[in-house]
This record gives structure tokens, sequence and C-alpha cells, in this order.
């Protein structure tokens, strides 16, 4: 049942983020371009989001287990702090340069294309140094104690 609600779930965001406009790259660059030809209309997207997450965050708040009675695992972290600003920076520029976001990258290898390709390879590749990054760090961290 897990599997059939996570793929459910998946479909109905794949196919969201395909009928908003968030997976073409030029218009996600057309509403990045502030002091260009600025396109507000994924603005709107976002903001729908934002309200739906904030409604969904604060009902699951207050329960302890899921609707699959699964234990509820929301963030805990409330500070901002140095990795958080450099990350978002980095997801930032990506999201700028390439004109695609995870989720919208996903969806877009459905189209064949080479563009979300490259995105997710490289994406992979990111996250593949980056828990090799952490590993190295936990080790040194280890060393030291």
């Amino acid at each position: 049942m897990h599997i059939l609600m996570a793929l459910a779930a998946g479909l109905v965001f794949g196919i969201g983020l395909i009928t908003s406009g968030m997976t073409d790259p030029a218009k996600v660059l057309g509403f990045l371009d502030l002091g260009g030809a600025w396109d507000p209309s994924l603005g709107f997207v976002m903001g729908g989001a934002i309200l739906v997450g904030s409604i969904a965050f604060r009902f699951a708040g207050r329960r302890e287990r899921s609707l699959l009675g699964e234990p509820m695992r929301l963030p805990t972290a409330k500070r901002i702090d140095r990795r958080l600003v450099l990350g978002s920076l980095a997801f930032g520029a990506g999201w700028g340069l390439a004109g695609y976001c995870p989720g919208p990258a996903l969806a877009s290898l459905a189209s064949g294309g080479t563009k979300p390709l490259v995105f997710t390879l490289a994406m992979l590749a990111g996250m593949g140094i980056f828990e090799l990054l952490e590993r190295a760090a936990a080790v040194r961290a280890g060393a030291k104690a």
C-alpha cells in the first residue's frame, strides 16, 4: 500500500509540475529574469504550493502517525546556519543556470530530452560527491575524538 501511495503522490506531483509549466526551462528562466522579460506566472504556482503545504504541515504537526500509520517525521531544525545558506545559494544558482530543479527535472525525463537527462546525471553526481565529502568529514571527526 505504501508503494502505491508513493506512486500516486509522485504522479500527482509530476502532473502538477508539467501542467504548471515548471518543467519548461524557458518559463522558469523567464520567471527568474526580474530585470528583463519577467514572467510572474510561476509565482502564483509557488504561492499555491506554499498555501497547500502550510495547511498540510499544520495538519501533520498535530498528528503522531501518518494516514498510512507510519510515525510522523517532520523537520525539527529551526535555525539558519552556514550550510543552509550555502546549499540554498547552490540550489538557486543551479536553478538559474539550467532552468531545472530536482522535481521538474525528473518529471521532464519523460519527454526524452537531453537537457533533463544531463541535469539529472549532474544532480546525481553532485549528490554522490556530497555523500563522499560527508563521509570523509565524519571519518576525520572520528579520528580527532
